[in-house]
């Protein structure tokens, strides 16, 4: 997410600091610290002015930087931007409560030795305590985790605003995020989904005016399941709730696949209604999902079988 000499120029950053200046202060050569103030100012956590025939850098306003200097002003003697390389920033951002080491690597889908390097890494400077085997911070360091979700909001927003400035960022986590746009996005790591993604699975419904995109560079395509939980996303009335039943009536959906994802949506009990009305034929009690034979109707309508 951000390199340690990224992190190390926003910790020492003033504003009005020349490169020349933040050279001597981190001790690097000035080409490498204008490569990575360049870096950022792409990711838009410092801009430049000029001043004459000097560049001069100033921290941006977004609330991840504030975040993170506020931690550097009151904690000087901790070596942040060594700390937070690495994996380090995403384990933080799934420590939003007392988590095991083997919960922070399903959210985050990393391996367990990975996360439970990072986490003995911040324990050992104080950052993090265990009870019962759950890492959790201590004291204000809770703010590491408020840093890495302002910083991949920020990232995230960044990357939306660059190929559809009026979109709208419908639910993220670290490295993904589903968004809604008024324009078409054809660009690396969008992948269309909502209504318009049905039709890949011979599903034909009127679309809205607003186009939904997954942002992911780890997803190839949509998935029928990917697909049913970002329908839940983007609307869980009952119109929308009917299209996913179509949809799991319709197609060979992996139910574990479909509930592991549904966990890391945060959308089990919307998932587990689905299923369970599928499989009762409609004996369940949920105003948001149609009478068994009203969705019978629906099912013959788009010539699918129950």
């Amino acid at each position: 997410m951000l390199r340690r000499i990224e992190l190390e120029v926003l910790a020492t950053v003033d504003r009005g600091d020349t490169i020349s200046e933040l050279a001597t202060k981190l001790d690097h050569s000035e080409s490498y610290l204008s490569r990575a103030v360049g870096d950022l100012v792409e990711k838009g956590l410092v801009y430049t002015e000029r001043d004459g025939r000097r560049k001069r850098v100033v921290p941006s306003a977004a609330r991840a930087v504030e975040r993170y200097q506020d931690l550097v002003r009151q904690h000087s003697h901790i070596e942040f931007p060594e700390l937070l390389t690495g994996k380090a920033l995403e384990v933080l951002y799934y420590l939003d409560q007392p988590r095991t080491v083997a919960e922070i690597a399903d959210r985050s889908d990393n391996y367990r030795n990975t996360v439970n390097r990072v986490l003995k890494r911040f324990r050992n400077c104080g950052l993090v305590g265990t009870d019962d085997g759950r890492y959790d911070f201590n004291g204000d360091f809770d703010r590491l985790h408020e840093f890495a979700r302002e910083l991949a909001h920020h990232l995230h927003r960044q990357r939306l605003e660059s190929v559809a400035p009026k979109g709208t960022i419908l639910w993220e986590d670290h490295d993904k995020f589903l968004a809604q746009t008024e324009t078409e996005i054809d660009a690396e790591g969008f992948h269309e989904t909502g209504l318009a993604r049905f039709a890949a699975f011979d599903l034909q419904f009127l679309l809205t005016d607003h186009r939904y995109y997954l942002y992911s560079e780890h997803v190839e395509e949509i998935s029928s399941a990917e697909l049913c939980c970002h329908t839940l996303l983007i609307d869980d009335d009952s119109r929308y709730r009917s299209y996913c039943l179509l949809l799991l009536s319709h197609v060979d959906v992996d139910e574990d696949d479909l509930r592991e994802r549904a966990a890391k949506y945060g959308l089990e009990d919307e998932i587990d209604a689905l299923l369970q009305y599928l499989e009762t034929h409609g004996e369940i009690q949920d105003g948001r999902l149609p009478e068994w034979s009203e969705f019978q109707e629906l099912a013959a309508e788009y010539e699918i079988n129950r």
